[in-house]
């Protein structure tokens, strides 16, 4: 069947701000050294970077291994070329209840080294334990999370080994046919061979307005996905040419994005594209997925460019009832917004949502999350350029850059806050990852972020006003425990939000799993409606704010924290 391409433009009007919109800035601060996240993360040169390997990388994850109700730090760490990384690992840092962290890295069983670029979680094998699955430049590693604080390394015994090493970027667990199992999709980059890696400077691919770097992803040889099916008792298949996934080939694959962006019930797959176009996977419901990113107007940028896509993102900004995607890309490119019209169609509406002022910037890690609690997701942007070279020769970059915070003025325009939100915001640093999760359960919203030769960052979210909030954790019964693929919608007067449980998104790096709303100045939630991956619905009336609930498929609350 052949689809025509439908091109659609997108205007918004940008008002001015009212004074009901002199709200608190957002603000943060940087707590990791006082909270004890000290590990260097070491990913290739410091001041130069030979080969494109030395580029990516640092994926992070908020998650509660442990089942304490209090969010854990995973952090994958890289390698180098000169030595610099004879003691690099992986770190695991375990949440004290207290705002501090203790490193638990070598009793959990974590400690290994290589090339790690990204982390997912789910529990994969139903347990009630959060596995973890670790991407790497080489083999990548499934962890089994073993309930007493330690982890296995079951790669072989699942059945994902691969026969040769490959470049392993993003992963994303989901339950594609809705069993109750979750199923692994991993993106692939480049197909990198140390042996035969061209060297900087000696071709087009491998100069950057005027400099000699480090070669590619032009030039070099692209990668396909990878769908796992869970076939139950701990072992996965490869149904990624039986699904369809394999068909999109040659592609330099990062950021992995699970969600239903069409509402039918079913998760789809998003996948961000460095200089390629990006892959929508449309799911058929049959176990086969079509790649319809083009048709679907989420491929290109709004001029039907390529854009170099990194990080993902999806929410419902504009409270539609329809998720949106944001990508970020490289620098002298708008990040991508591609707004929702449904019918399976999205329009680029970066610039007119006020996005395409920062492109000096290379962006990666990315997330929605409403931190001032009033009902509408903000956008929050970390960036580091991948040539350290830059540094000295005058060109106006650097290597080193600050992030970049949007607050969402009523579903209409983001503004640019970033100046305003602290030094946490406007320090420079060549960040990756990043995952977004409430650490110390106080209801505000915080991010982690995995820093390159450098120390990690834990911006503890600092905005003070009286916005209500609520948490909400999902066990699966019939679904998958992890509940992954789950939609909450949350209902105050005549206002519905809705989100997802999501493994994976950002840049290769895991969010936490419970589900958070910012309620404005709502005092109660009229209704609670949760549609699991199995297909059941539970409702639930009449709920109070600013609490943690924990919510069973089929049974409904089994506890709260205020």
């Amino acid at each position: 069947m052949i689809r025509q391409a439908v091109i659609l433009t997108l205007v918004l009007a940008v008002p001015a701000l009212s004074p009901q919109d002199a709200r608190p800035d957002l603000s943060f601060t940087d707590v990791a050294p006082g909270a004890g996240l000290t590990a260097t993360t070491v990913f290739g040169g410091a001041k130069t970077k030979r080969y494109i390997v030395e580029t990516t990388g640092g994926g992070v994850a908020f998650l509660d291994y442990d089942n304490d109700g209090w969010l854990d730090i995973f952090l994958a760490n890289g390698s180098s070329f000169n030595g610099a990384s004879a003691t690099a690992t992986n770190h695991l840092y375990r949440n004290n209840h207290d705002g501090t962290f203790t490193d638990v890295t070598r009793r959990a069983g974590l400690d290994k080294p290589g090339w790690g670029q990204g982390v997912c979680a789910g529990d994969y094998d139903n347990d009630g334990n959060t596995d973890l699955f670790v991407t790497y430049w080489g083999r990548n590693v499934l962890y089994r999370n073993n309930g007493d604080g330690t982890f296995t390394d079951v790669t072989e015994a699942a059945g994902l080994k691969k026969s040769r090493p490959r470049w392993g970027s993003g992963c994303a667990f989901l339950d594609y046919d809705r069993d109750g199992l979750l199923d692994l999709f991993v993106s692939n980059y480049v197909d990198f061979d140390l042996k035969t890696a061209p060297d900087p400077g000696s071709s087009n691919f491998c100069r950057y307005r005027g400099l000699a770097v480090n070669c590619g992803p032009r030039g070099l040889p692209g990668e396909s996905n990878l769908l796992f099916r869970n076939m139950g008792h701990g072992r996965f298949g490869d149904v990624s040419e039986k699904a369809g996934i394999a068909r999109a080939r040659g592609y330099f694959g990062l950021g992995v994005l699970t969600s239903d962006f069409d509402n039918d019930g079913w998760p789809d797959i998003y996948v961000a594209n460095d200089k390629t176009a990006s892959l929508l996977f449309h799911n058929n419901r049959d176990g086969t997925f079509e790649e319809t990113g083009v048709f679907a107007g989420c491929a290109y940028d709004a001029d039907g460019k390529v854009t170099s896509g990194m990080g993902v993102a999806a929410a419902d900004f504009d409270r539609d009832g329809w998720l949106d995607i944001l990508k970020t890309n490289f620098s002298d490119e708008s990040a991508s917004f591609y707004h929702n019209t449904r019918d399976g169609l999205f329009v680029d509406a970066a610039l007119q949502l006020g996005l395409g002022r920062s492109q000096k910037w290379v962006g990666w890690g990315c997330g929605f999350a409403d931190f001032d609690n009033d009902g509408w997701p903000d956008i929050f942007v970390v960036n580091g350029h991948v040539f350290p070279e830059l540094d000295g020769a005058n060109l106006g970059l650097s290597f080193l850059q600050p992030k970049v915070v949007y607050r969402n003025v009523r579903g209409e325009y983001f503004e640019d806050v970033s100046a305003r939100a602290g030094a946490a915001v406007t320090t420079l640093s060549a960040a990756r990852g990043a995952a977004f999760g409430d650490f110390n359960n106080d209801g505000r919203l915080d991010i982690v972020i995995n820093n390159m030769n450098d120390r990690p960052s834990l911006l503890r979210s600092e905005v003070r006003n009286r916005n209500h909030w609520i948490l909400i954790r999902l066990e699966g019964v019939k679904s998958n425990r992890s509940a992954i693929g789950a939609r909450v919608t949350c209902v105050t007067g005549k206002f519905r939000q809705i989100d997802e449980v999501r493994s994976g998104g950002s840049f290769f790096s895991q969010n936490d799993f419970r589900v958070h709303f910012g309620l404005g100045s709502a005092t109660r939630i009229d209704l609670l409606e949760i549609r699991w991956p199995s297909g059941s619905v539970d409702r639930i009336p009449d709920c109070g704010v600013d609490q943690i609930l924990n919510v069973k498929e089929g049974v409904g609350i089994v506890s709260k924290t205020p």
